[in-house]
């Protein structure tokens, strides 16, 4: 059979939602612009208690691999992209494993990704950091892109004729990010990112991969939430992004949540819930848009504020960032370093 469609892990699916809705109690959210419920649901929906636990949420393990080796993340800057936009998310990927960051920290949220194994009991990788990247400024593939064009666009970056990525199949990430001119299929309609794994009809190889993009022009109040909120909401404000950029500080969960799901499902045959793995749930998706304790429903949980009044619940190496949080499968509900009871 050929492989299925890479549909899998967005940032909701459709079917993943409808899945979440009827399995768990508290809803996670994200402001679609097709979603009907009314304003009061968006403000005040699902319940202040708990973090998304369910006795119904059944998360297993397929038997396929998970990225226990250290993990290397490849980025490919897609379009036009600032300095200081590559800085942060640079800093934020080299932060999932620096043990000495201020609690509540990005490292601490990466130890319950950690908890995961592959068949042998071996843990998913304490160590994540970024390699070597590629710029692909000139839009090589269009300002435009399908989910297969995506995987041309990693194609180009592992084979290109002068410094191409290495081949890493066992422990690379390869994380596309494209600019905020940039349109990938289905974007901001129904996700802000997706993971799966290369062709090799494509790309030569099979690699996880992963791709988010920056919703600044595009979509903020939906990719960007809640540092944006569209404006058919009536009543909700955006709060202030820790990093002073609305669309990057909203990729920085997004990419989390990617790197979390292709860690412990990096081929569609390791850690998730529900029988179909072309639409799995997994990890990061029963978390969505949990950010504290008491997240679920519209509301994000309980978060930080710093003197400059931005609003974040991690901090970094020397930044601070808003995280979503992942499924604990020793607790099975969601966890996050800044939970109240911690």
């Amino acid at each position: 059979m050929p492989p299925p469609s890479p549909l899998t892990a967005a940032i909701p699916l459709r079917p993943l939602l409808l899945f979440i809705f009827f399995a768990v109690p508290v809803v996670s959210w994200r402001p679609w612009p097709n979603a009907k419920p009314n304003s009061t649901d968006f403000l005040y929906g699902g319940s202040k208690k708990y973090e998304g636990s369910s006795e119904f949420v059944h998360l297993k393990y397929h038997m396929g691999p998970v990225l226990t080796a250290n993990i290397t993340v490849y980025p490919i800057w897609y379009g036009t992209w600032q300095s200081s936009q590559k800085r942060i998310i640079r800093e934020f990927i080299s932060s999932i494993s620096a043990a000495g960051s201020k609690s509540p920290s990005v490292a601490g949220w990466w130890k319950t990704v950690q908890l995961y194994t592959d068949q042998t009991g071996a843990n998913i990788s304490g160590t994540v950091h970024v390699g070597e990247e590629k710029n692909d400024r000139f839009y090589s593939h269009g300002k435009s892109l399908t989910r297969l064009s995506v995987q041309s666009v990693i194609k180009s970056a592992v084979s290109a004729s002068t410094r191409p990525l290495p081949i890493n199949p066992k422990s690379g990430v390869y994380l596309l990010l494209t600019s905020d001119d940039v349109y990938v299929q289905d974007f901001c309609n129904n996700v802000c990112g997706f993971h799966y794994f290369t062709f090799p009809s494509i790309v030569g190889y099979t690699l996880p991969y992963a791709w988010v993009g920056n919703s600044a022009k595009l979509c903020p109040g939906v990719c960007a939430y809640p540092f944006a909120v569209p404006d058919y909401i009536p009543g909700l404000k955006p709060v202030k992004s820790p990093n002073g950029d609305v669309g990057v500080d909203g990729m920085i969960s997004v990419i989390a949540h990617e790197i979390a799901e292709l860690s412990t499902n990096p081929l569609v045959n390791a850690w998730y819930a529900g029988q179909d793995p072309v639409f799995p749930v997994e990890i990061a998706d029963l978390c969505e848009g949990i950010y504290g304790t008491g997240g679920g429903g519209s509301y994000t949980g309980q978060m930080l504020n710093g003197k400059d009044g931005a609003t974040y619940n991690m901090n970094g190496i020397r930044r601070r960032f808003l995280v979503q949080w992942v499924w604990n499968p020793l607790v099975n509900y969601c966890t996050g370093p800044n939970a109240l009871d911690q």
